[in-house]
């Protein structure tokens, strides 16, 4: 806590604070000088009525009657002396409680503020000269907050560049490492120690991405530039400008939803890989695995797949050999190429559904979307509700339904009743609530996927019927830190992330029974790492070798958990 004394140094250090400050000093002095000739009056009177009191009474009396305490205790018994006490309180009023105040907020207060603002805006004009292997993200974004969290949780500092002082004056308080300066001038890039960072990320408009990545280029040469694209046509812009990687993150976002469907005959879908490993999704409705338990279907020794997770309702659901299979989860499992062949082999003559996945929006995330289900052949219908999409939109789906997705007769022309699968994917998150909960009525064993936008309304989705949620923030956070760390990109779904993480000291040749990681903090161990070597078969009885890597599913919450628990 800062001593009165420090403020005070504060206050009157600096020129044009101690120039400001000297018209209120005036102004105490002449209020001094009042109290004063009050006080010399009051001896006047006092005698003019045969009272006698001392110099600092006369004083005490002038203080106590201005500041309107009044207590009383020294009175005058005449008109004159009465008078005369009005006119000390009314001056009293107007010099200590009107104008005092007044003038302290204004000449002395005030400016100690935007001093002090101004003071703090220089110290985060720049990233201090020890901090190296940073990422400097360009633009306050969905993306931002998140990926500052993100990449601290994995020992990565990042800063935020901010062009307006106040804003990033208001984001330091909140704890948010900031840069304060423009996009687009070399002296912020200077300052932020761009030849030392690992990463600048350009998230603004591309126009103004164009600009960043060739400003950061004048500077360096050699640090990597992620330069988000907003439409496909300045892909080729932003790569000719300089950038390193160019992320189409609307499109991309289409295609990973599209990778989720379940359409056609039953199968997996890779949603991710690390090493030779891949990790996958795959459906068990109308399947033999349905209603039974994992042990019961014995995966694991048929064809050497393991399951590390089970999405349910849109949360995924750490994994113990009794936990039964309902018709509607999607199991996640992690194997190599030729175990997740076999697996395909036992899907295949299964849940064989030839109708189109109903796509609802067809905006940038449901054009993509379509094009990457009609790459796989599954056939697509899409509902747009803006005629004026219709010539961006057509040639892409089998068919197009121009309306309301509100309108039961426009889903029923659709092909709701029968479709395998349902992406809502368009960008009002208020939209997507309902249409989950109509969509499930109509159709109660279709498999739901929803893009949403703000990570507030995430719970709603999944409460109204959504079976996979998956938002533009995480997915661009998720994209960032995979290119930070230099790993293949994993996309779980909202709110879950695949973590590596370094095993602690005090879980060093512990078991995994002994460790209890997903009991204490969440998370749910799914291999580990030691230098090339990944090892996915885990029982409780394998003991944690020293140096190795847990590969871990779970959410940020469950990461910092971990942190707290185990270190």
């Amino acid at each position: 806590m800062k001593t009165i004394g420090s403020q005070l140094a504060a206050v009157t250090t600096g020129v044009n604070l101690r120039r400001q400050l000297a018209p209120f000093l005036k102004y105490l002095a002449f209020m001094v000088a009042v109290v004063f000739l009050y006080g010399w009056l009051f001896h006047v009177i006092m005698a003019w009525e045969g009272q006698e009191h001392t110099w600092f009474t006369g004083i005490y009396w002038t203080l106590t009657v201005m500041s309107t305490l009044g207590f009383g205790d020294i009175t005058f018994h005449t008109d004159l002396g009465r008078a005369f006490s009005t006119l000390v309180m009314l001056t009293g009023v107007i010099m200590m409680l009107v104008i005092l105040p007044f003038l302290f907020i204004r000449l002395v207060y005030a400016p100690w503020l935007d001093q002090r603002a101004r003071d703090r805006v220089r110290a985060l004009r720049s990233v201090p000269p020890h901090v190296s292997g940073h990422v400097l993200i360009c633009a306050e974004d969905p993306i931002s907050r998140g990926l500052i969290v993100r990449l601290a949780l994995a020992g990565v500092p990042a800063y935020l560049i901010v062009p307006d002082p106040d804003r990033a004056v208001f984001l330091q308080d909140e704890g948010v490492p900031v840069v304060c300066g423009e996009v687009d001038a070399v002296e912020t890039y200077r300052a932020g120690g761009v030849q030392r960072a690992r990463l600048v990320l350009a998230n603004s408009s591309d126009m103004e991405n164009s600009n960043i990545v060739l400003t950061v280029r004048e500077l360096s040469e050699d640090v990597p530039i992620a330069a988000v694209a907003e439409v496909e046509d300045s892909i080729d812009v932003l790569e000719l400008s300089g950038a390193t990687h160019v992320l189409p993150l609307k499109q991309r976002l289409g295609e990973h939803l599209a990778n989720r469907v379940s359409a056609g005959s039953a199968h997996a879908n890779v949603i991710g890989q690390f090493h030779d490993l891949l990790l996958v999704e795959f459906p068990v409705h109308n399947t033999p695995l349905q209603n039974r338990t994992v042990r019961d279907t014995r995966l694991r020794e048929f064809t050497g797949v393991t399951v590390v997770g089970v999405w349910e309702h849109g949360r995924l659901l750490p994994v113990h050999p009794d936990l039964e299979l309902s018709p509607m989860c999607i199991p996640v499992a992690i194997g190599t190429q030729a175990q997740i062949d076999e697996l395909n082999e036992i899907l295949v003559i299964y849940d064989a559904n030839p109708n189109p996945v109903l796509i609802i929006g067809g905006g940038k995330v449901g054009r993509s979307a379509a094009r990457a289900l009609k790459r796989r052949g599954v056939p697509v219908h899409i509902v747009e509700r803006n005629p004026a999409l219709e010539a961006k939109i057509t040639g892409i789906p089998d068919k197009l339904f121009i309306g309301d997705a509100a309108d039961r007769h426009v889903l029923d022309d659709a092909g709701i009743a029968n479709a395998p699968s349902i992406l809502l994917t368009t960008h009002d998150d208020a939209m997507n609530v309902y249409l989950s909960v109509y969509c499930r009525r109509l159709n109660p064993e279709a498999r739901i996927l929803t893009r949403v936008t703000h990570e507030r309304n995430i719970e709603a989705i999944q409460r109204a019927g959504s079976d996979f949620v998956l938002s533009y923030a995480a997915f661009g956070v998720q994209t960032v830190v995979s290119i930070v760390r230099g790993r293949e990109l994993v996309v779980l779904g909202e709110g879950v992330n695949l973590f590596y993480i370094p095993l602690p000291k005090s879980l060093a040749d512990k078991t995994l029974a002994e460790a209890a990681i997903s009991e204490r903090t969440g998370l749910n161990v799914i291999a580990l790492q030691q230098d090339d070597a990944v090892q996915t078969d885990l029982k409780s009885d394998l003991r944690l070798p020293r140096g190795c890597e847990l590969v871990v599913l779970g959410s940020t919450e469950q990461r910092e958990r971990f942190r707290e628990t185990f270190h």
